[in-house]
């Protein structure tokens, strides 16, 4: 186990570098937006991952549902936990791309309106799990995050069902993109999932830790109190 966590920390790292090398530098400059446009590596790559993680959520959260089981309910928690980093990574880069070809910040586009709904349900789902005190939280947290998962698609598909602002996709939407901005992009999202993966292994040993601390200590609470 120390060993595959190794050699994906290394991987992992090797690809964040590379990627940052070829969307940098590697990459072509785009003839209308300029060298704004490589923010796009990172700004797709980060929503791709959001979505990944975002859907574990949802599968996760219906198992537990239906069976009741920590680990389905330790995997829902972590990939909502570090979806939201990614997904706040897509809000932030957004912005910063769309200032200097839009001319404005933020604009209440169907693409850009359901990417923050979508960060907004699932910090909810995340301030319920931390400030909860219901036995019934894990229960409620799955349920919205239920919610959360039906926006994914509908998040992905906006751009195709709705005319706005945002560009048009990249894959089977009328977008377009250099051979060589694809290999970039796939590197990215590669680094990207290789990260995620990482984080939500770390995040998911701290999870089981932490419960096993909490079981430990609530033994050890009925013991004294049945003395």
């Amino acid at each position: 186990m120390k060993r595959g966590f190794t050699i994906l920390a290394v991987v992992t790292a090797v690809l964040l570098c590379f990627g940052l090398y070829a969307a940098l530098i590697a990459a072509p400059t785009e003839q209308t937006m300029g060298n704004v446009q490589r923010i796009f590596y990172y700004h797709v790559s980060s929503a791709w991952t959001a979505f990944l993680l975002f859907t574990i959520n949802f599968v996760a959260s219906i198992a537990y549902l239906l069976r009741r089981n920590t680990t389905t309910d330790i995997v829902a928690l972590i990939s909502a936990e570090v979806g939201v980093v990614f997904c706040t990574v897509v809000l932030v880069t957004g912005p910063l791309w769309a200032r200097p070809v839009w001319g404005i910040w933020w604009t209440w586009d169907p693409r850009l309106t359901l990417t923050f709904a979508l960060w907004l349900i699932y910090v909810s789902y995340l301030l319920l799990r931390r400030f909860s005190t219901s036995s019934q939280a894990a229960v409620l947290a799955a349920v919205l995050a239920v919610f959360g998962g039906l926006d994914v698609p509908l998040d992905y598909l906006a751009i195709r069902w709705w005319r706005g602002q945002h560009p048009a996709p990249v894959i089977g939407g009328g977008g377009s993109l250099d051979a060589h901005m694809w290999y970039v992009l796939l590197i990215n999202v590669a680094a990207f999932v290789c990260l995620a993966w990482l984080l939500c292994i770390v995040r998911y040993r701290l999870e089981v830790l932490k419960r096993e601390v909490e079981e430990t200590q609530a033994l050890e609470s009925l013991m004294e109190a049945g003395r």
